[in-house]
């Protein structure tokens, strides 16, 4: 992790996309970047220049600048603001977008975006991007931010039984490693078209749902009388902390608690 001035930038495990956090009263000049940047004001304001005009954000804003647009940033006092950013990859964001809606380009309409369902997305992908989440999870984090961007109409795809097929599949084997992009080849679809379908289908996005069948093998190993890091293993989790996060967060104990059960 190099850091600078109260600037992070923290290891991504996402091919394209670089993180950044930070907390600074630094003033930077005008500048323009490579990629696409889109970034979450946590503390403070700042005003600056955009392709739209001069504009402000504060605690809660989405900011964002699309490649080669000028821009600059300023806070509104000495405390300075705190954010963090995403810088995507054009070629990265471009394919999402085509993934949603075909033959689609990209580019951010509103360099401040005040949404609470577009900060979410933000910060699933940020965290998924950040926390060496699986790429099942990444790619699904990406379209869900692209898709909310784009705001798309409504789309009936002919799914048949393919997609039961995918659930079955991750059934029978909840511990191997999957991505969006090879299930969706399976079916015969775009990434998103098999995201948006295998939602309907389940409740679940292919990440959670994995996850629920991935507990499920875990519990079952337990009761069996292995270990808790052998059942997280075994159940496909990065490891026991990852298995425990899990059984919190939708049980409310632990994986040791369940087993003294």
């Amino acid at each position: 992790m190099s850091s600078r001035r109260g600037f992070q930038l923290l290891p991504s495990g996402l091919a394209g996309i670089e993180a950044v956090v930070a907390d600074s009263s630094h003033a930077f000049g005008r500048h323009i970047h490579a990629q696409f940047g889109i970034g979450l004001i946590e503390r403070g304001a700042q005003k600056s220049a955009s392709g739209r005009g001069v504009v402000e954000a504060g605690p809660g804003d989405l900011i964002t600048v699309n490649p080669g647009e000028v821009h600059d940033g300023k806070p509104f006092d000495a405390s300075g603001r705190r954010w963090r950013m995403l810088y995507v990859e054009p070629a990265q964001l471009i394919a999402a977008a085509g993934d949603v809606m075909p033959n689609a380009g990209f580019e951010f309409t509103a360099p401040v975006i005040r949404d609470r369902s577009l900060v979410a997305r933000f910060l699933d992908l940020f965290d998924a991007a950040t926390v060496g989440a699986e790429a099942l999870h990444a790619e699904t984090a990406l379209l869900a931010l692209t898709a909310a961007l784009l705001q798309p109409g409504p789309e009936i795809v002919a799914t048949g039984g393919r997609i039961v097929a995918a659930r079955e599949r991750i059934d029978d084997e909840p511990s191997a490693a999957l991505t969006l992009a090879a299930l969706a080849a399976e079916a015969g679809l775009s990434r998103y078209q098999f995201l948006r379908a295998f939602t309907r289908l389940t409740g679940l996005p292919p990440h959670a749902y994995v996850l629920q069948r991935r507990m499920g093998r875990a519990r079952q190993l337990i009761r069996a009388g292995l270990s808790l890091a052998e059942a997280a293993a075994a159940s496909g989790f990065a490891d026991q902390s990852h298995m425990t996060r899990c059984f919190v967060l939708s049980f409310g104990l632990t994986p040791g608690a369940y087993a003294r059960a």
